[in-house]
């Protein structure tokens, strides 16, 4: 998917903590802004409470580096009773000579679910006691 018919979801500079031994940013830390910018996809659709319920293929096609800036772009897929199906790309602005560079693309999908778990069709108003953390 192309990242202009996308939502600009949210931006990271990396950082030395974010690299692995090999000196690249950690994969985990990029499925982590992915799972991130899904959930504030899925917000746009009701104020519930959203779990991750899968991680589609998630191939990485070009390293990360610190200082890289990650830009994540995020697109509605697709949409159930209580889902929603999320595109998500990675794109990455190097630190030096700012080369924009596609790093990966993913779809997850989210589900709206109450205070025990129980999906909900997203639709509804949600139950503000659902949100209270206690």
């Amino acid at each position: 998917m192309n990242p202009s018919d996308q939502a600009l979801t949210l931006r990271h500079v990396t950082h030395p903590e974010d690299a692995n031994h090999q000196g690249t940013i950690f994969g985990g830390k990029i499925l982590s802004l992915i799972d991130e910018a899904a959930y504030l996809e899925a917000r746009k659709h009701g104020l519930h409470r959203w779990v991750t319920i899968l991680f589609d293929r998630v191939e990485f096609k070009a390293p990360v580096f610190t200082g890289d800036v990650l830009t994540v772009f995020t697109k509605t897929a697709a949409t159930g009773r209580s889902s929603v199906t999320v595109s998500v790309d990675v794109e990455a602005e190097r630190y030096r000579g700012g080369e924009k560079v596609m790093v990966t693309h993913a779809t997850v999908k989210m589900v709206a679910v109450d205070k025990d778990g129980h999906s909900v069709d997203f639709r509804t108003k949600p139950d503000i006691s659902d949100h209270l953390h206690t």
